[in-house]
């Protein structure tokens, strides 16, 4: 059983047993982790397995994944503690137990009660109490608006992230250059996501953050259509003083 906790499932939740930290928590300077590419740990994926007398099925891959249920969300009685892929849980991690996923993934969490959104590695196995769909760390439970409830409705889609090594055919005889507003380029993720966040504000066009051969994370809106359009949205930018935007060209 020891053996089985460590590789399927490390939250065999009992809620009455758990709690939040007694130190305040600001969670306003937590940041969701940047989606990327992750390998499927070698632990915690088998085809199924079974928990209190109900067998559970993991899926082959977490693309198209989208569902609504309750969420529930674990704390200070499994701080410390390995999860299912062997990382240590951190009730101020931004992370998530499903029992289905296959694991690690990224996933954004909606609060359908608020309208609040997350977004969680999913990196357990939990919770296997009935009609729960995902448990999360305490303050992604919190940024969720939930921590003093216990649960909330929720709806929890997939990130789908491209595995960079895969071969893929590129044809570019007819390829058209797609132009894009760069905002800024940040060593560190957290950063770039903030800025994402922010640009919300200004713009309805995608946002991408460009992560390849590069140690920087590059903030870009675009696809745009015209040269009229990004110099509109950059004088929004700089009206906002969200920073300095350059037009780029992938």
């Amino acid at each position: 059983m020891f053996l089985f906790i460590l590789t399927v499932g490390g939250c065999f939740h009992t809620p009455t047993q758990d709690g939040a930290p007694r130190y305040h928590v600001d969670v306003n300077k937590i940041h969701n982790p940047v989606p990327h590419y992750l390998p499927k740990s070698k632990y915690g994926n088998p085809n199924h397995y079974t928990v209190n007398g109900r067998r559970y099925h993991v899926l082959k891959s977490a693309r198209g994944y989208d569902k609504r249920g309750i969420a529930s969300w674990y704390g200070t009685k499994f701080n410390g503690r390995l999860t299912s892929t062997r990382e240590k849980y951190n009730l101020l991690g931004m992370t998530a137990a499903s029992p289905e996923l296959p694991i690690p993934c990224f996933v954004r969490v909606t609060n359908l009660e608020n309208g609040k959104q997350v977004i969680v590695k999913v990196n357990d196995r939990g919770p296997f109490a009935e009609n729960r769909v995902m448990d999360l760390s305490y303050v992604a439970a919190k940024k969720l608006g939930y921590a003093g409830r216990g649960t909330a409705l929720v709806e929890v889609t997939s990130i789908d992230v491209p595995n960079p090594l895969e071969k893929t055919r590129r044809i570019f005889a007819h390829h058209r250059p797609q132009m894009y507003l760069q905002v800024g380029a940040f060593e560190y993720p957290r950063n770039a996501d903030h800025l994402q966040f922010e640009l919300k504000r200004v713009t309805e066009r995608s946002i991408r953050i460009v992560h390849q051969d590069s140690r920087f994370y590059r903030v870009q809106i675009g696809p745009l259509h015209s040269v009229e359009e990004s110099d509109a949205l950059q004088r929004r930018i700089a009206t906002a003083r969200l920073g300095h935007a350059i037009t780029v060209i992938g």
